[in-house]
């Protein structure tokens, strides 16, 4: 049964939701990890700057070129879009100075990854190769770097190490999004799959999980509770991993895959450890 057929999963799922959800969670497990008050601002924010840049991404063409034969799904997606980037804008103005300025970083990042730098260089989301990079690096920056700044934090060791582990687990399941995506991605792309091969990718990226696991031993106020959380997570993903198929729907990739930060950050609220919006 192909679930992306159900009309109100495909709105949630191409709407952006779900990966704006996982946005929020990464960001809940900064202010878990790195000792910080919860606050809204940057939450509501992360959730609503991550659903209309990501949908601008996907559909600015086609709402630009087809805007008056658009379906009812992409006409909602677009407006809802825009009530996303305008709660997103008000609440920018609320964060403080240092986390606006690494946002609007972020921001300009982001639109080179969608507009074309000149008639002759793509954007980054269509440069050969670095695509990931990118990816995983906004991720990163978005769910810990503003939150941690908002808060008064420097860039220190510990927040460079916990930047390092956020980007390896983005990388990691960038990697199964690929594999999956192959039967997609034009290879000019030069994607991990397309460079290193199926069966390589898996392995690179099922490697790097020893990384991601050992960092955590190496925080500020390391807490055993989380070798555990996280092994749950490197086991998890392991399958993921081993599932991944071009021949596998969207939906595996879309919902599945993009459910492990959230998992992660659930784990933590039902053993009590993490704001839940509060």
């Amino acid at each position: 049964m192909d679930l992306m057929k159900n009309k109100l999963i495909d709105f949630y799922l191409n709407g952006s939701f779900h990966v704006a959800f996982s946005a929020l969670a990464m960001t809940q497990m900064t202010y878990y990890l790195c000792h910080i008050p919860f606050d809204y601002n940057v939450s509501i924010m992360v959730f609503a700057g991550t659903l209309a840049s990501y949908n601008f991404i996907k559909f600015s063409s086609l709402w630009y070129r087809k805007k008056s034969e658009l379906s009812p799904k992409f006409k909602g997606i677009f407006f809802i879009s825009l009530i996303a980037l305008a709660v997103a804008t008000v609440t920018f103005f609320s964060i403080s100075l240092k986390a606006q300025l690494t946002t609007i970083a972020l921001g300009l990042l982001s639109i080179l990854y969608a507009v074309p730098l000149g008639n002759n260089l793509p954007n980054l989301r269509n440069a050969a190769g670095i695509k990931v990079y990118v990816v995983c690096f906004s991720w990163a920056g978005v769910s810990l770097l503003i939150p941690a700044f908002n808060a008064g934090l420097d860039f220190s060791l510990d927040i460079f190490i916990k930047f390092v582990q956020r980007f390896l687990l983005c990388f990691i399941i960038m990697g199964v999004f690929e594999i999956v995506d192959l039967q997609f991605d034009s290879s000019k792309l030069r994607t991990l799959p397309q460079v290193w091969g199926e069966r390589k990718t898996k392995i690179i990226v099922s490697l790097l999980l020893i990384p991601f696991y050992v960092i955590e031993f190496f925080k500020v106020g390391f807490q055993p509770i989380q070798a555990w959380n996280n092994l749950f997570i490197v086991l998890l993903t392991l399958v993921f991993i081993a599932y991944a198929s071009p021949k596998r729907s969207k939906f595996f990739t879309l919902f599945w895959v993009e459910s492990v930060p959230i998992i992660w950050w659930l784990i933590v609220v039902f053993q009590g450890n993490a704001f839940v919006l509060e």
